[in-house]
């Protein structure tokens, strides 16, 4: 998560009450707070107690808006977790560049902050929630691609930024062994027909009430595709019981797991390369993530693949309608 300091890539409330009172003059009355957890590729502010209002930080994250917008109140009739509502969009405007939202506020914590009191429970309805996905109609929906930032494409995207990362890790982690679990990884293809992923199942996306999973946010790199990398949170959150719930729930082959994998190292080579390991904890969880990254390619990589169970589709498009 990001900093959520006022005036964050030029975004200020003044700038977002500005746009509101300029475009939405019925909520112009209203107040706008940042919220105490930011994400990094969006702003978010409160807007009075029931809307929240999304800015997108870059050019490379204005494309979700439109694709938000459109897909998820197709998508939401169909999904046991409540989403993202949109209330209204709005145009760029007083020097601020991009199409931007605003949402119906969703009441909970992040997991990666709130207490969860059953964690086999919760990697359950995660799962539970990924299949439901999976299952809605794909017809006209966005395939993976740069919009995406090529989640629920092939890992041979990242590749050589992969293979740089291994070559300079070479005295933290065992390089061999993990170049191995990339190799694999980067060879599968989900070869079956392309399926809705969210892109980001992380900790930060998805919202506790009570104990429960109530909702799951940011569809900001959604598409159709390979669904592998909404696998990570096995390791990035769950362990033990919790994630073999996780993999006997979701019920996908060895392949798309190696796939995973994949996603999971990737992101933990980042980490360790590219962001700031001085803050408590931090470099000492990613490197017992990829551990348990490498164990698991031990366990499980040399296994034939088997094939996933087919997954169900909705008797008719006119439920997304």
């Amino acid at each position: 998560m990001a900093d959520s300091a006022d005036g964050r890539a030029g975004i200020t409330a003044d700038l977002v009450a500005a746009l509101i009172a300029a475009q939405f003059p019925q909520w112009r009355h209203l107040s706008v707070t940042p919220v105490a957890s930011d994400g990094w590729d969006n702003r978010t502010y409160r807007l009075g107690e029931a809307k929240t209002v999304r800015l997108p930080t870059a050019a490379d994250y204005a494309p979700a808006v439109s694709k938000e917008s459109r897909w998820l109140p197709r998508l939401a009739p169909m999904l046991p977790a409540s989403v993202p509502t949109i209330v209204g969009v709005g145009v760029p405007d007083l020097g601020y560049r991009f199409p931007w939202s605003v949402r119906r506020w969703i009441p909970g914590e992040s997991a990666d902050h709130a207490r969860i009191d059953n964690p086999t429970e919760f990697a359950v309805s995660v799962a539970e929630f990924i299949r439901a996905l999976q299952a809605c109609d794909t017809a006209g929906a966005p395939m993976a691609g740069a919009h995406s930032f090529y989640r629920g494409g092939s890992l041979s995207h990242y590749d050589r930024e992969t293979r740089d990362r291994l070559n300079s890790l070479t005295d933290r982690i065992d390089v061999t062994l993990a170049t191995a679990v990339w190799n694999t990884a980067v060879a599968g293809r989900w070869n079956r027909s392309p399926v809705w992923f969210h892109g980001d199942i992380a900790p930060g996306n998805l919202l506790i009430d009570n104990g429960k999973l109530t909702a799951v946010i940011d569809f900001g790199t959604c598409g159709v595709g390979d669904p592998a990398c909404d696998l990570v949170l096995a390791w990035t959150k769950l362990s033990g019981r919790s994630r073999e719930a996780f993999r006997r729930t979701v019920r996908h082959d060895t392949g798309t797991w190696a796939r995973a994998r994949g996603w999971a190292l990737w992101k933990a080579l980042l980490t360790l390369t590219e962001h700031d390991t001085s803050a408590p904890g931090t470099e000492t969880r990613t490197r017992r993530l990829i551990d348990e990254i490498l164990a698991e390619h031990r366990d499980f990589g040399s296994r034939a693949e088997q094939p996933a169970a087919a997954h169900s589709r909705p008797t008719t498009a006119t439920r997304l309608d």
